[in-house]
């Protein structure tokens, strides 16, 4: 059991953030915002997968008008992405967000710093000051020479600070690097001085194989040490690979337990059927289900039935045909063609059951 280190709690929406909540996962839409239909496409269909929280950038006017129409069509709480105009950011509070991601210290004088804390405050917002090691402040880069743990740092106390002047206090905090060690030390750091609850990301990370790699690395690390609060996974790719590599991380740290965990062995010269061509399959149909559940998808007999049956549904081939397995219980016997139907009543019989959800 992970003994998640005590953090001050901040609502986004309707979810909580830290204070020992359940760690939401995150994405962002890579559509223009301005385009209303593309934008609500993929917004639905990154709430299809779980996403839990939805990030939209917000670099103009045109963008920041077309908010208000993709929140009212949501199911899932709306963050802004603002960068350096402190107008947009007035605007997507009007527009209905419930998060506004902005540096303070990024906007200007302080009389526009005051104008958007005072209305992210007056609507009971909070904001996520966003550290990134690929876009630190000048000066901090000449004192530290390169980007450091205690560079990021100092950059979110400085925006911290800017907050805390202005009577402003709810507060998110991520502080990302594409050097996932680097990512990995100043989180630790901020951690030790602060109890800000703490987005976590490994920025840039790549494409999805390489990239999810990265971010299990990274993220899944901190997160067994008890650090992070809510987490987004970073690729090159389609955002909706995003959400279930996220889950996938918390999954295996026992953090989350939506969905299906597939126990697949690594195959090996006693493999009888084509369980690559299986294992794939299934982990597509099955992205999208909600309800917790283990599937064994086991390629020979000699591992094959005790793990198929300590999960709740699971197949142990042989040579052709396989023995499936509900809840520890033998079904029969299936040819290795069958298979796929099989599986996928006893996943539908699995959801229906009152005690799982259905």
């Amino acid at each position: 059991m992970i003994e998640r280190k005590q953090t001050r709690q901040v609502l986004v929406g309707d979810i909580p953030i830290g204070g020992g909540a359940p760690i939401p996962v995150q994405s962002m839409t890579t559509t223009k915002t301005h385009d209303l239909d593309a934008t609500l496409r993929e917004v639905e269909r990154l709430e299809e997968a779980g996403c839990q929280i939805i990030r939209i950038t917000v670099p103009d006017h045109k963008s920041a008008t077309t908010l208000k129409e993709i929140k009212k069509r949501m199911t899932v709480p709306l963050v802004a992405d603002i960068h350096f105009n402190f107008r947009m950011a007035l605007e997507a509070v009007d527009a209905g967000a419930d998060k506004i991601r902005i540096n303070p210290g990024n906007i200007g004088k302080k009389d526009r710093v005051k104008a958007v804390l005072d209305k992210v405050k007056s609507a009971h917002l909070p904001i996520r000051i966003g550290v990134n090691a690929g876009s630190l402040e000048k000066d901090l880069i000449e004192k530290y020479g390169y980007p450091t743990p205690e560079a990021m740092v100092e950059s979110a106390r400085r925006h911290i600070r800017i907050c805390k002047e202005n009577d402003f206090d709810d507060i998110i905090v991520s502080l990302k690097a594409s050097d996932v060690n680097l990512m990995m030390d100043t989180y630790r750091l901020f951690s030790k001085e602060f109890d800000y609850p703490l987005h976590l990301g490994v920025t840039e990370a790549g494409p999805t194989k390489s990239g999810s790699i990265k971010s299990a690395v990274g993220i899944g690390s901190l997160l067994s040490e008890g650090i992070g609060d809510t987490i987004r996974v970073s690729l090159t790719d389609d955002p909706v690979e995003e959400v279930h590599a996220g889950f996938e991380i918390l999954k295996s740290l026992g953090l989350a337990t939506r969905g299906v965990t597939i126990v697949a062995c690594p195959t090996c010269g006693r493999l009888e059927v084509d369980l690559f061509k299986i294992s794939r399959e299934m982990e597509d149909k099955l992205k999208n289900i909600e309800t917790p559940m283990s599937i064994a998808l086991m390629g020979c007999a000699v591992n094959g039935p005790g793990e198929a049956t300590h999960t709740d549904i699971g197949i142990a081939f042989g040579k052709g045909s396989g023995h499936l397995y509900y809840k520890g219980e033998n079904r029969g016997k299936v040819k290795e063609e069958e298979a796929m139907d099989h599986l996928e009543k006893m996943i539908h019989e699995f959801e229906k059951e009152p005690t799982n959800g259905g």
